[in-house]
């Protein structure tokens, strides 16, 4: 019966009927074993062992030359995708990285966008949706079958360098810190101080993006184009409008990537526990940590939200009672500065309870749910899959150089 693989081991050949040249050459070499063969520790001749039969002698030698060094037994072993080859993890990272993070936000546009809308605190009566269903059907039938990818150029441009920057960030950090705390050992706390380090930069990068990406969603969006919008932005609030919400998406995607990262690793132990390349743990882990990070942390995505759109119904409640508690709503609905924004997440956790209370916090938890959960699995499984290939090329150059070296 063949072993699963080499396994080496320091072996004397003591048994009756074995010639003693045999047992002397054999005896504290190095021997490897696979499916009954031996090989010795310089890779030349090997012999194998067959089950002995009534008549036979007990040791049958046969020569077999070793596998070359390049052929899929021998390298396979060898190559491990995690530990990625010196001098190349950071390229790799960004690489597989940026790629996932551009496919990850782009085939899931169009549920986001939908998400955007049914996050609205007052939404118009042309915007009222039943379900996700429901919504992509009326945007479709009323606003046209491009609508609900309307605005996905820009989040394309800013998703491939802060995803690249995301994915190196973790990594590094994730086996720096696992090295120190617990080496040779995964180490929830390392991949979630490594997620929250990586959001940080992806944040930066991704803000003002996202930014322009919801302006560019609403129902009834004023602005004809990308540059149209980012234009508008800049001249009536300023650049500070694209990173009005940069506090409250941190503060929103920490928690959910610290919680999202771990629960990815805690499902990888159990359901890859080699940790080799396996895309159906990638996608279940991935979709199962995106499920319950984006449900835990829709609150803040809310007011996420609420910022980044300036809801007009919601600057009206804000001037309303700012001019009530003033004690002259006539006066101070005159003197309101019309450049009046919601800013910050105290305000805007105070507006969302006053429009709609406890519920509104979870408006959209269910388009959330839906893009998330298919997002987190397209991201890990093709980030996987990038890095897997990239490194495979890189462990057969390797190879092929050290053959070359040798002659």
């Amino acid at each position: 019966m063949e072993a699963d693989g080499f396994v080496s081991r320091r072996t004397s050949v003591e048994a009756p009927g074995v010639d003693s040249r045999v047992a002397g050459a054999a005896a504290g070499a190095e021997i490897r074993w696979l499916g009954g063969r031996l090989r010795d520790a310089t890779g030349g001749f090997v012999g194998s062992l067959s089950p002995r039969m009534p008549g036979e002698q007990d040791f049958a030698p046969v020569l077999h030359r070793a596998p070359p060094a390049d052929s899929p037994t021998s390298a396979e072993p060898d190559m491990d995708y995690e530990g990625l080859p010196p001098g190349e993890a950071t390229s790799t990272h960004m690489l597989a990285g940026a790629v996932a993070g551009i496919m990850e936000h782009c085939l899931m546009y169009p549920i986001d966008c939908v998400k955007t809308r049914m996050q609205s605190l007052h939404p118009e009566p042309g915007a009222r949706y039943r379900n996700v269903m429901d919504a992509l059907r009326q945007i479709v039938r009323t606003e046209g079958v491009w609508r609900p990818i309307r605005g996905v150029n820009v989040l394309a441009v800013g998703a491939g360098p802060a995803h690249a920057l995301y994915f190196a960030c973790y990594e590094k950090i994730k086996f720096s810190l696992s090295g120190a705390i617990h080496p040779g050992a995964n180490s929830h706390f390392a991949n979630g101080v490594a997620g929250c380090m990586a959001t940080v930069l992806h944040d930066a990068l991704m803000n003002p993006a996202e930014v322009v990406k919801q302006r560019m969603q609403m129902f009834n969006s004023p602005y004809r184009s990308v540059l149209d919008c980012m234009g508008s932005l800049l001249r009536r609030e300023g650049p500070a409008a694209f990173y009005r919400s940069y506090t409250t998406q941190l503060t929103m995607n920490v928690p959910f990537q610290a919680l999202h990262f771990m629960t990815y690793e805690y499902l990888q132990e159990l359901l890859n526990p080699h940790r080799q390349y396996n895309p159906s743990s990638h996608v279940v882990s991935g979709a199962l940590a995106g499920a319950l990070a984006a449900a835990v942390t829709t609150p803040l995505d809310v007011c996420k939200t609420l910022l980044n759109t300036q809801e007009a119904q919601a600057i009206h409640v804000i001037r309303a009672e700012a001019a009530t508690a003033a004690g002259a709503v006539g006066a101070a609905s005159a003197s309101a500065p019309v450049s009046r924004h919601i800013s910050g997440l105290g305000e805007a956790f105070r507006t969302v309870y006053r429009m709609g209370g406890v519920p509104a916090f979870f408006k959209g938890v269910q388009a959330r749910i839906i893009y998330q959960m298919p997002s987190t699995a397209i991201s890990w499984s093709v980030y996987e899959f990038f890095k897997y290939i990239i490194t495979k090329r890189q462990h057969e150059r390797r190879l092929r150089g050290d053959r070359d070296g040798d002659k």
